[in-house]
């Protein structure tokens, strides 16, 4: 379980492909404290380590299923992951409950910067199917986008806004996204609940 309030934005050293799957090798601050089978959010995907190398570098392996629901098959060496490690049950949620189980991708169409902040805006495919089981955005409702908890602003069926302010900006990969770039959805967990009570008693 993650909140969303990403520790880093860590740098993909190598990526090496192993039959279907891809192992994504990175550098971080946090490194020597991570231990082998800990899951460690990346990009808002849970991933398990599964080695710690002698160069300070660490590694996680991502599958199939995982890189065609997420933009991590879309990473190379120099990329920026947002990492966030599971959370502390003694302490604060500063983001909202996330879960590091990605729902989709979407994609920035704009960037408008406004006076020292900026509003990104991105669009996925809309399926009416999945909004009515709560994968929907709502205005000032929660979205993880590459593993950031944010506050929606200006939902329409199929995109959002969101505003990013400098530390966001400068402490994640936001600062790489542009028109054009891919990320990763996870919708609100509470929202996904709520529709399937809401389904399920509309059957009775």
């Amino acid at each position: 379980m993650f909140s969303g309030i990403v520790e880093e934005a860590a740098e993909v050293v190598r990526i090496e492909k192993e039959g279907s799957n891809i192992n994504i090798t990175m550098r971080c601050s946090f490194v020597d404290e991570l231990k082998i089978d800990q899951s460690v959010a990346h990009n808002g995907v849970c991933l398990t380590v599964v080695s710690l190398n002698t160069d300070g570098t660490y590694t996680v392996t991502a599958v199939q299923e995982t890189l065609d629901r997420s933009n991590l098959g879309d990473l190379k060496p120099g990329s920026l992951v947002n990492l966030e490690r599971s959370m502390k049950m003694n302490g604060r949620l500063d983001g909202h409950i996330v879960q590091g189980h990605v729902d989709t991708t979407a994609v920035c169409t704009d960037v408008e910067p406004l006076d020292g902040s900026w509003y990104y805006t991105f669009r996925y495919d809309f399926q009416p199917e999945m909004a009515a089981r709560g994968y929907v955005t709502v205005d000032k409702g929660s979205i993880t986008v590459n593993g950031v908890s944010l506050t929606v602003c200006d939902p329409e069926a199929d995109s959002f806004r969101v505003a990013i302010i400098p530390y966001t900006h400068d402490h994640t990969n936001f600062k790489q996204i542009e028109a054009g770039t891919k990320v990763n959805l996870e919708f609100d967990i509470i929202g996904k609940y709520i529709a399937r009570i809401s389904a399920l008693s509309n059957k009775d």
